[in-house]
């Protein structure tokens, strides 16, 4: 069991969390269905894990002085110039399978940096405007555990509204077992219409 007192420990703990969550979303489904636009903006799972790969590639490479190895496999500035929705979906040359090993080694990359560097670290977010104060380390790792579950709260959402699959890491862990849920909405939406 690791050492949770220790602050580095558990924010490394709690980003791992989440982005094993995120990426279980995708777990049995084909590249129609991760890459099938869910919201009238397009939002779709896969979309969503190659937006958080190059966001915490972004976040731990250049803002502490590092660069990713293989960078071209990562959104461009100018594809973003091109297209700013460009880290929101897989091209067709992209695929759900290479996306997420894409992805664990941008998070092998990302928890090197944080376990190298101390949190007191300074960076300066390249892309944040210009003048931007520097960050540490601390505030960084924070600001991306906060993106990531933020859209692995999303993913549970696509994914749910896709195929029923709810829960913690797909396993419908925090969901009780047998629960009358058609009852329940039913419940819900008649207490909701008491407000029409």
């Amino acid at each position: 069991m690791a050492d949770m007192t220790d602050p580095k420990t558990a924010l490394l703990h709690y980003l791992r969390d989440n982005r094993d969550d995120l990426i279980s979303k995708l777990d049995g489904l084909g590249e129609r269905e991760v890459r099938l636009p869910r919201t009238p903006t397009g939002t779709n799972l896969l979309g969503i894990v190659k937006h958080c790969l190059n966001v915490e590639a972004g976040y731990f490479g250049p803002t502490f002085g590092r660069r990713f190895p293989t960078p071209e496999e990562l959104v461009s500035d100018q594809e973003q110039d091109d297209d700013p929705q460009a880290d929101w979906y897989a091209r067709e040359d992209e695929t759900k399978d290479g996306l997420i090993d894409l992805y664990r080694r941008v998070a092998a990359f990302a928890d090197e940096t944080i376990e190298q560097l101390p949190l007191d670290a300074p960076g300066q977010v390249p892309w944040w405007r210009p003048g931007s104060p520097p960050v540490t380390l601390h505030r960084v790792v924070i600001h991306v555990i906060g993106d990531v579950a933020r859209h692995a709260g999303h993913a549970d959402i696509l994914r749910e509204q896709q195929d029923g699959a709810v829960g913690w890491l797909g396993e419908g862990v925090g969901v009780p077992d047998g629960y009358d849920w058609p009852a329940y909405v039913a419940r819900l939406t008649k207490l909701a219409d008491r407000f029409s």
